[in-house]
């Protein structure tokens, strides 16, 4: 079973910086996509960024130009680096993977998701 552990969220003033992490673990075969999600109350969970295997990258239009992510393969980790913060960014952010891992023998295929990391954008 592969878990995703996520930190860095907090409260930060508008304009402020943030870097979110998210590492993954074990029985791991290979990742392939590995991105960051949010949601709001009473919201449907809506992607902010994501980065596929070869690096190449896709962000929401609201988040262009001052979101980036990006992964380290070593460690698994995926990470992503919020500037020019506003108070519309406030949510609780998901790390999301996907890849394949053992189960016993065998490759599986696995879509897993972190526990949600509290982000608050306010004076």
């Amino acid at each position: 079973q592969v878990q995703l552990v996520e930190s860095g969220g907090g409260l930060v003033q508008p304009g402020g910086s943030l870097r979110l992490s998210c590492a993954a673990s074990g029985p791991i075969f290979d990742i392939n996509t590995m991105g960051w999600y949010r949601q709001a109350p009473g919201k449907q969970r809506e992607l902010v960024a994501a980065i596929s295997s070869g690096g190449t990258t896709n962000y929401a239009d609201s988040v262009k130009g001052r979101f980036f992510i990006s992964r380290d393969t070593a460690r698994n980790t995926v990470y992503l680096q919020m500037n020019s913060l506003k108070p519309e960014d406030t949510n609780v952010y998901y790390c999301n993977v996907e890849g394949r891992a053992w189960v016993g023998s065998r490759l599986s295929a696995y879509d897993s998701w972190g526990q949600g990391t509290q982000v608050t954008v306010s004076s």
